[in-house]
């Protein structure tokens, strides 16, 4: 069941951006009542507060969570900070302890989005009940498997949806924990109207250092708010010290952070509209041109037909290639860029041909 592409609704009232807060993992209830201690002393109280009572490992004897037990201490946040709270859910049995405790918000982690029968065994859990769910990407930069789990969640009545962006698994990129591949979110806003996205720098980054810049970079892109893990002490963190900032800092952060005016819902300003025609004028002499290109490309099929040439010639895609992307970046445009445009000029170019030529074997038939 395809979901509707306007639908969303929190109906929470929370405020774009949002802000969502707190430790990678519940540790102790005297840790929790710190952390809410140091956020209101930093005044920086998150829309919600986030918290890990399961951690789903890579390797068995790592700190995996307290468990139920840690749903308990909740109420701590409740009492003191008067918030929503979201935790992790990877299967339905989390699920039923979580609504037990009367959880406001349920993520789903990027190890479970990818595996769809977890994800169903949830969205089963889940049927009848109105509650929020957030669902971060898969570990690799699969957009469909990102929506799927969103589509499970719509199919059985959630409407109340949200994804998170924590970046994709690269072992070749040394800079981040997990590659931020920034297209990938934008796609999502753009086949969902209307579907925020929340940032996680955190797991992006890995470590503290970079988390601000992330952070910025999420609000210049359009995403709808950051999760960014929160602990008193971090260094002393069961689990992922390196990435966690103190309330203080994460007070810093926020008032550092340049948030973006979304247009969606304004009127652009005079000057902003005459830069838009202009893209929309360019844009016309754009399709224009590349009209006229394929017309020739046309005429170049007709002849290698008439003389019995092969569609690919490698020698002049390789010229091509070469010569174009060197123009190209003496223009000030990025060699991959470049490469990906005339790749797919290529392909169109080719399927053209192709296309020619078997119009031509059936007429001769």
């Amino acid at each position: 069941m395809k979901p509707h592409k306007q639908i969303k609704d929190w109906g929470l009232g929370l405020s774009n951006p949002l802000i969502i807060g707190g430790p990678c993992s519940a540790e102790t209830p005297e840790q929790i009542a710190q952390i809410c201690s140091e956020m209101k002393e930093n005044q920086i109280i998150p829309q919600v507060f986030r918290a890990g009572i399961w951690k789903p490992r890579t390797r068995p004897g790592s700190f995996e969570g307290v468990g139920e037990e840690g749903l308990t201490w909740m109420e701590i946040v409740r009492n003191e900070l008067n918030i929503p709270i979201t935790v992790e859910v990877g299967n339905a049995a989390h699920v039923e302890m979580a609504l037990k405790h009367k959880i406001e918000v349920l993520w789903i982690g990027a190890r479970t989005t990818v595996n769809p029968f977890a994800v169903q065994e949830i969205a089963e859990a889940l049927r009848g009940v109105d509650i929020p769910v957030m669902i971060k990407n898969p570990m690799n930069p699969d957009l469909e498997l990102w929506m799927g789990a969103l589509e499970r969640m719509y199919a059985v009545g959630i409407t109340k949806l949200a994804a998170i962006h924590r970046g994709f698994s690269d072992a070749y990129d040394k800079r981040y924990r997990n590659k931020p591949n920034w297209s990938m979110p934008i796609h999502l806003k753009r086949e969902w109207t209307g579907m925020e996205v929340i940032n996680d720098p955190s797991h992006i980054v890995g470590r503290r250092d970079g988390l601000l810049e992330v952070a910025q970079s999420a609000m210049n892109f359009g995403l709808d708010g950051l999760m960014i893990e929160t602990h008193h002490d971090p260094d002393k963190a069961w689990s992922d010290a390196k990435q966690q900032v103190t309330p203080r800092r994460l007070k810093e952060m926020i008032d550092s952070i340049e948030f973006k005016q979304s247009l969606e819902n304004m009127k652009p300003d005079e000057k902003l509209f005459d830069l838009r025609r202009a893209v929309d004028h360019l844009d016309d002499q754009l399709l224009d041109i590349l009209q006229e290109r394929f017309s020739v490309i046309d005429q170049i099929g007709a002849h290698k037909r008439e003389h019995n040439l092969t569609v690919f010639q490698s020698d002049r895609w390789k010229e091509v290639m070469d010569s174009r992307t060197e123009k190209g970046v003496k223009k000030h445009l990025s060699e991959k860029f470049m490469k990906e445009l005339l790749y797919c000029i290529h392909e169109e170019s080719v399927k053209r041909q192709e296309r020619q030529l078997r119009e031509a074997e059936a007429i001769n038939k």
